[in-house]
């Protein structure tokens, strides 16, 4: 799979799946993403060859330690733009959209500055309003 954003959306697709049902097959990530199972069946076999997931005979998918951490990332980068966007008065659909569009390509040094930034304002404003107001 050589798109890094495909990558990340099955990652974190199969963590959202995981959290939600407790095991993950590949009819359930065409679901989530609404891709078709042979687009499903393409990007598994990349992701196992890169060693990000696991099949076991029944089918069922397992994010490796290595897979896992990326889409925690993916993830922790998705929730805190999303949020980041929403405490700045942004629609919530609009911020959501928009936090999945950057969390792909946002630095690491970028989003520690910004998670030191909102951890900052949500002790400052005991999560009740916007730092500076």
């Amino acid at each position: 799979m050589a798109d890094r954003h495909a990558r990340e959306n099955y990652l974190k697709a199969i963590l959202a799946i995981k959290d939600k049902k407790g095991y993950v097959r590949s009819i359930d990530i065409a679901n989530e993403l609404g891709v078709s199972r042979p687009s499903v069946s393409y990007a598994t076999k990349q992701l196992r060859e890169d060693g990000l997931i696991t099949v076991n005979d029944d089918g069922m998918i397992a994010l490796t330690e290595s897979g896992l951490n990326i889409a925690e990332n993916v993830q922790e980068k998705y929730d805190t733009l999303s949020q980041f966007f929403i405490n700045l008065g942004v629609d919530e659909e609009k911020a959501k959209e928009d936090a999945h569009k950057i969390e792909h390509d946002i630095s690491q040094e970028t989003f520690s500055a910004l998670l030191k930034f909102v951890t900052t304002c949500e002790v400052l404003t005991k999560g009740k309003g916007r730092c500076g107001k």
